[in-house]
């Protein structure tokens, strides 16, 4: 059975399962589900920090020409800033065309404090420079109940962090010539490893989607969104007119077949609509990215992290913006060509400001604090954001894989031969890293 069909027999079931469990009442039948989920998503992001470390050390080793490597970096990165732009400027006029924040039932005594993480603009520099070797922190939480302290202790990863040490050490690597030889063989057979068990995680996924889209159904209702109803239409509306629009004519435009794309795009797609998850799906990205749509895996491996933090149409663009216009609405703020520009600006480049503290919330707040609208109006907002997100992570996760395959077409890396090639489903078996053939950019 093809891969995609899986997942979307997984998705079907959830939606079952969490419709009987949300409508019976089944408590034992959503909690079953939501660690169904969660523990899929946990093993994805378990995969993640050597997953990108092995891959952007082994991969710098074989970007032998700097200046085409760089290149490289550079039309990302522009193209990241190009879509993130054409998403933001939709996100705008639907806001201006339906007034989201005027047809709600809401005003600013429903307005609550709002004291959750905040985005700042310093935070590209704390976020990019690694506290450690590793880019892993430690959060400690202390909960009393019935008279008895449990302490908890979570390790969390910050993904740009790892791109930046994988990235410095594998140029050292690179300028040690021979020396380092012995290093680069053995990131390339850890690599090989953990391929191999990456593959094994996402063989799960048609499980984990119906634990994931279950919980989802299971946990929320549609009740939340009738006083925002306008508003999620928006949210919803603009990002299918980003990922089945834009993405479908920038893709024409590059010559490249957009049924070909979504075809192959599509398993991360899914995944990322359910998990609610860049950096989750990242890995499955990355996959479909190099396996189904041509990329080489060299260029794929710094590409895909770095768009997993930085790349968020859905979260960084779409979502502010409308969220902005609403929050405005109701408050009874007016809007500005001024305050438009600010928050087309605060789209294209906040969300690699906020590179260290991902998510919609703090592009949200960055937003609205330089705009100087009230923080309250995140507390207006929050209760929906699951249902959402799920719709911004699939546009974010399109665009992570959209801009990589674009940049491989234009700088002639792109194996069209695997693009237009059958969608069966993803490959059995990873296979390891070529030691040689390094990939540089054409003009």
């Amino acid at each position: 059975m093809p891969f995609w069909v899986q997942i979307l027999a997984g998705l079907t079931l959830g939606i079952i399962l969490g419709l009987l469990a949300r409508g019976l009442e089944l408590s034992w039948l959503a909690e079953t589900l939501t660690q169904i989920g969660s523990i899929f998503v946990q093993l994805l992001r378990v995969a993640v920090p050597p997953l990108i470390f092995t891959a952007i050390v082994v991969s710098i080793a074989s970007l032998r020409q700097v200046t085409g490597a760089a290149r490289l970096a550079g039309q990302t990165l522009l193209w990241f800033m190009i879509t993130s732009l054409l998403a933001v400027t939709i996100g705008l006029v639907l806001g201006l065309l339906t007034n989201p924040g005027l047809n709600t039932s809401l005003s600013q005594d429903n307005a609550e404090a709002y004291d959750g993480t905040s985005g700042s603009w310093l935070d590209f520099l704390t976020g990019i420079i690694p506290a450690n070797v590793l880019g892993v922190s430690a959060e400690t939480s202390t909960e009393q109940a019935d008279g008895v302290v449990s302490v908890t202790t979570a390790l969390s990863f910050n993904v740009l962090q790892i791109v930046v040490v994988a990235a410095v050490v594998g140029a050292a690597a690179l300028a040690a010539g021979e020396k380092a030889e012995p290093f680069l063989a053995f990131n390339r057979s850890a690599l090989a490893l953990v391929q191999k068990v990456l593959w094994w995680i996402i063989r799960l996924a048609p499980i984990g989607t119906l634990g994931l889209i279950g919980k989802a159904v299971a946990t929320y209702g549609w009740g939340l969104l009738g006083p925002l109803a306008t508003f999620t239409v928006d949210v919803y509306v603009g990002c299918a007119l980003v990922l089945f629009g834009v993405y479908s004519i920038l893709a024409r435009l590059h010559g490249l077949s957009p049924l070909k794309f979504f075809s192959g795009a599509w398993p991360a797609i899914e995944l990322a609509f359910v998990s609610r998850s860049s950096v989750g799906t990242m890995p499955l990205t990355q996959r479909v990215v190099t396996r189904n749509l041509g990329v080489p895996q060299e260029y794929a491996s710094f590409a895909v992290p770095f768009g997993a933090t930085t790349k968020m149409d859905g979260c960084a663009a779409i979502y502010p913006a409308l969220a902005a216009i609403t929050v405005a609405q109701i408050f009874g703020v007016n809007l500005g060509l001024t305050e438009y520009l600010l928050i087309a600006f605060v789209s294209v480049v906040g969300s690699a400001a906020t590179a260290g503290l991902t998510g919609a919330i703090v592009m949200l707040t960055l937003t609205l604090s330089t705009l100087g609208l009230p923080l309250e109006g995140v507390g207006l907002l929050i209760a929906i954001d699951p249902i959402l997100d799920m719709m911004r992570t699939a546009t974010n996760v399109a665009g992570q894989a959209l801009v990589p395959t674009i940049v491989a077409k234009r700088e002639g890396l792109l194996d069209l031969q695997v693009y237009n090639g059958p969608r069966s489903a993803l490959a059995p078996e990873p296979e390891p890293e070529p030691a040689a053939s390094p990939v540089t950019a054409t003009a």
